[in-house]
């Protein structure tokens, strides 16, 4: 009897050990489909003009809805820079969105000089359609000029244009060239007397009606009012006094402080220009993008949408009030309360878990350099109507003539080829003797040419950064370094544009559906993010990727 007991719990105990296994291989599996699942909508934020140490100098500021958020329940990549010059707008929300630079996407500048045309062209106008939502001319825009597809090309393609992509942006360029060539609609702010959010007839022939309700609503003159800071503005310790020589001024005013209450702000009727200068700007964004998510049903379904992001008057405010302004930090706060907001509205509206964000940036900027050499810091700003005067006299004692240059822009130098071939000279000379006077000159770092861009590859550096961003048939014969924080620029305010390290450190967030949760310091680069979300998709990269996935941040 005994033996039949010791049987019959064998018998029982392996039989329950079978269910057991059985039942947690189905868990397993449900969960690895569940994990495995695309999500039902990706968030590209990029923020215009975001240093990598806003994240940090600020911390202590943010709610745990925004920022932090984002960096402790995703994943942070703290070593993250663009690997090519110039860093701007233009070239920048174009390379997140491409996985490439411009050396491959063809994106330069925010303007270039075109060599075929022989006139100076902006990255995303197209005088082939027309303005859709005002009767101005500034709606004339297409990614026609952007050369290579995007990650919102490509999940367009891979669902059979039935996944939707919508674009959104203060700035025209901030919202068309993330957008990709296919995108549903690519939307931006015309300021101005007009106050409206407006299209090209390159997306559509009229508004949809949410976008006309929206412009009249009255929301974007709720935020023509003063500008007061979140919170005390003596907690504001990790910025600079309020009133210095360094920030620009709002008309009337006569000093850079706040409240910031001039007239155009205070007006309900006209200049709805000044909103992009003040962080309402970010907020009507917010509120647009919130509508946009609602009325145009992005992710309520199994197909993948891409909602695209740009804030856009952190640019504004840095330009104008610097990077050490008590204006950039309480911009910070308010935008961190902006993307808690938005992050709330896909909880409510997509589903916690069911959707995927990432964050990052266009470029960095410079510290204010009167401020940095009133620190003791090196730092100046560059005299171009001197050095041209220099410069068009060893242009005439050399070759008898200034006319071989055809424009100067971006840090770049375009030669007149006809000319060159008409005096019989060769053109790999000519960019090495210019480049070799150039470099003499005081305010001047280093000097590459078109022919060692062509010739060479370079790996790492400063000539690394300015190959990725040159394009053999779009950039000049002669490419520029300034010494490190010297600037051609006013005095007040800060800008970006260059190789050097503040312009190229910006953040790089991910969060949600098929994310890790962590952090790394290994360096990672912009054009690394599309191939990142395109592996966590399944999809094709875009068709000029150059940049790798970022393996750490994928479960």
């Amino acid at each position: 009897m005994k033996n039949y007991i010791q049987l019959f719990t064998l018998i029982f105990l392996v039989s329950f050990l079978q269910v057991d296994a059985q039942r947690r291989q189905k868990n397993k599996v449900a969960a690895q489909t569940e994990t495995s699942e695309a999500p039902k909508l990706v968030v590209g934020i990029i923020v215009d003009q975001m240093r990598y140490d806003y994240l940090t100098r600020f911390w202590n500021h943010y709610g745990e809805g925004g920022f932090k958020r984002l960096a402790g329940q995703g994943y942070n990549c703290k070593n993250h820079h663009f690997n090519y010059a110039p860093t701007s707008t233009g070239p920048g929300h174009t390379s997140v969105y491409t996985g490439a630079t411009p050396s491959s996407h063809g994106i330069i500048g925010n303007n270039w000089y075109d060599k075929e045309a022989d006139a100076s062209v902006y990255c995303a106008s197209d005088e082939s359609y027309n303005s859709v939502g005002t009767t101005s001319d500034a709606g004339k825009m297409s990614p026609h000029r952007m050369l290579t597809t995007t990650i919102t090309d490509q999940l367009r393609l891979h669902t059979q244009m039935r996944g939707k992509t919508i674009a959104i942006a203060l700035k025209d360029r901030g919202a068309v060239l993330p957008g990709g060539h296919t995108a549903n609609a690519a939307y931006w702010f015309e300021g101005d007397d007009t106050g409206k959010w407006i299209t090209s007839s390159y997306y559509m022939n009229a508004l949809p009606q949410w976008v006309t309700d929206f412009n009249v609503s009255g929301k974007a003159q709720r935020y023509k009012k003063a500008w007061t800071t979140l919170k005390d503005i003596s907690l504001y310790v990790e910025s600079g006094t309020d009133n210095n020589a360094y920030e620009g001024l709002f008309e009337t005013e006569t000093a850079p402080v706040f409240p910031h209450s001039t007239p155009n702000l205070l007006s309900k009727t006209k200049d709805f220009e000044i909103i992009k200068y003040t962080p309402w700007g970010n907020s009507l964004t917010t509120d647009f993008a919130l509508e946009a998510l609602e009325k145009e049903s992005l992710g309520t379904d199994a197909i993948t949408d891409f909602l695209a992001v740009s804030y856009s008057s952190t640019d504004y405010i840095g330009h104008k009030f610097g990077v050490n302004s008590k204006e950039i930090q309480d911009a910070y706060l308010r935008l961190d309360l902006d993307l808690a907001r938005l992050l709330n509205a896909l909880d409510a509206k997509v589903g916690i878990g069911k959707y995927t964000v990432f964050l990052t940036a266009d470029h960095g900027a410079i510290h204010v350099p009167a401020y940095l050499k009133d620190q003791k810091i090196p730092a100046d700003y560059l005299d171009w109507k001197e050095t041209r005067t220099k410069f068009n006299e060893f242009l005439t004692y050399t070759y008898g003539t200034t006319d071989l240059i055809k424009n100067i822009s971006n840090n770049q130098l375009f030669l007149d080829r006809k000319v060159i071939a008409n005096l019989d000279m060769n053109l790999d000379d000519v960019q090495e003797e210019i480049a070799i006077e150039l470099l003499s000159y005081n305010h001047m770092d280093k000097a590459y040419t078109g022919y060692q861009m062509w010739q060479n590859e370079y790996t790492r550096g400063i000539p690394y950064i300015l190959q990725n961003g040159w394009h053999q048939k779009r950039s000049g014969d002669i490419l520029l370094v300034p010494k490190p924080a010297y600037i051609s620029y006013p005095r007040m305010g800060s800008t970006h544009g260059s190789p050097m390290i503040y312009d190229t450190h910006v953040p790089l967030l991910f969060y949600g559906n098929g994310i890790k949760k962590g952090s790394t310091v290994n360096r990672t680069e912009i054009p690394d993010i599309a191939p990142t979300i395109a592996s966590m998709l399944g999809i094709a990269f875009p068709n000029g990727t150059t940049g790798k996935p970022i393996v750490e941040v994928l479960e």
